[in-house]
């Protein structure tokens, strides 16, 4: 290690408080601190100038690498025209073209979009706007909203109070609103035997008992699709999202869509609403809306939501909501740059054999001792690590085996972040067939490792 490598670390644990980290080990020999200073392609480069493979697009949202030239060039030409300007009645030409090209690959019937900054004040707004929908149409019953158990829509006060993870949030219980839980999909965990049809219309029961019940009071049900990401990347049977689609359609609810982490390629498609046919009421995306340059988020509506809003000035029924930097124009130029190349890369298309590819490597690690559930959609991976495969007996968080995998990976070259006892893979959709094949060899090798 360097002597500068040595300088950064202290002055990081002098100065820094870092999210979702325990400080007090933070640093420490279990724990080391890892210094980025540069990446190229798929790989993050530390401070030494040690290569490691981004196992997980750092955190959700590369798409198509690291220091893509025209992502690179697209955000320093928009720097010599202007670096931000304000969107409260004001508007510039990288968010009008933005939202143009948001509109025509969203599903069918979104028309509208409102920017944001984070995927969190991206739900904040979906929230907001189906809150307030409702109370201008008179109803004024429907106060509160159906949320999914396990489900993560960010860190906000709001965004948490339609949350469903205990272990990151109930410490926050008392200054949150209340809401409306489901029990959503975890085919693993629950003891139900029949085809996945039937499963996922077992699921879909839980969500409509409650909906029977409450519509009166809901303003709208909030759902990741097909996969909830931060609870250990669950799985959702197909027809699963569609159920809950025509069951907020019969009882006159809402729907929010959370594609903050699914949105952008991630599952195969460019939003998981299309592998069911599905349009939102509201859609949330960020994450990979810039290709992982530059923080932006959008929630996209209908039309009929959006004329809900419309009166005279003195009237205030506007949206009454906004962020300093509410559709920052480097930050659209890069996301506009990052859908011109998945078209001129074709993208999608490429990542079809990709996927094939993973799904035959993880089927080789869902073999091993301690592999209890293998978890895939697209490139979104969940690998769940058990103590006892036969009985599906957990690990104890405190023997930290997610983390020691994802630690020993490091020392292969290979950055990965688990959840819990999950290992996480989601790679960004430009990873080569070499490197990804790299990807999963050394995950296995170091999950026998940790595990034996």
């Amino acid at each position: 290690m360097s002597t500068r490598t040595q300088q950064l670390k202290k002055m990081d644990q002098k100065y820094i408080w870092h999210p979702f980290t325990q400080m007090k080990e933070w640093g420490s020999p279990e724990n080391p601190a890892l210094m980025i200073e540069r990446a190229e392609g798929n790989y993050l480069i530390d401070s030494d100038g040690k290569r490691y493979l981004d196992g997980v697009s750092s955190l959700w949202c590369n798409v198509h690498g690291h220091r893509v030239p025209e992502i690179d060039a697209a955000v320093k030409v928009q720097l010599g025209r202007v670096s931000h300007s304000t969107f409260l009645g004001l508007s510039h030409v990288p968010a009008v073209e933005l939202s143009k090209r948001l509109i025509q690959i969203a599903p069918k019937g979104l028309t509208k979009v409102f920017y944001s900054d984070s995927g969190s004040a991206a739900v904040e707004v979906a929230l907001k706007m189906a809150y307030q929908y409702w109370q201008l149409h008179g109803v004024k019953t429907k106060k509160t909203f159906l949320r999914l158990k396990n489900a993560y829509h960010g860190d906000t006060l709001g965004s948490v109070s339609v949350g469903g993870i205990d272990l990151f949030h109930e410490i926050f219980n008392p200054l949150l609103f209340k809401s409306f839980r489901a029990d959503a999909p975890y085919a693993y965990r629950d003891h139900f035997k029949g085809s996945e049809s039937a499963y996922a219309e077992y699921c879909a029961k839980k969500v409509e008992i409650i909906l029977k019940k409450e519509h009166a009071k809901i303003c709208a049900l909030i759902v990741e699709p097909l996969m909830q990401g931060a609870a250990g990347m669950l799985d959702q049977p197909a027809g699963y999202l569609a159920r809950l689609r025509a069951l907020t359609k019969k009882y006159k609810v809402l729907l929010i869509v959370d594609e903050v982490a699914t949105g952008f390629g991630r599952t195969g498609k460019m939003f998981a609403c299309e592998h069911e046919k599905v349009s939102p009421d509201f859609l949330c995306v960020a994450k990979g809306i810039t290709g992982g340059y530059l923080p932006l988020s959008a929630t996209l509506t209908t039309e009929s939501i959006y004329r809900a809003f419309l009166g005279k000035y003195e009237e205030f029924k506007a949206f009454f909501h906004g962020h300093t930097y509410s559709a920052n124009p480097l930050a659209c130029a890069a996301a506009i740059a990052n859908l011109d190349l998945f078209k001129k890369r074709q993208t999608l298309k490429k990542l079809q054999p990709k996927i094939k590819i993973l799904s035959a490597e993880l089927g080789k690690i869902a073999r091993l001792e301690h592999v209890g559930d293998m978890r895939q959609v697209g490139f979104m991976v969940g690998i769940e690590l058990v103590k006892n495969k036969a009985t599906k007996e957990p690990y104890s968080l405190a023997e930290k085996r997610g983390f020691k995998v994802s630690f020993l990976a490091r020392k292969y070259g290979v950055l990965i972040r688990p959840l819990g006892n999950v290992i996480v893979l989601m790679p960004p959709l430009s990873i080569k067939k070499g490197e990804l094949l790299m990807l999963c060899r050394i995950v296995q090798k170091c999950i026998e490792k940790i595990t034996k």
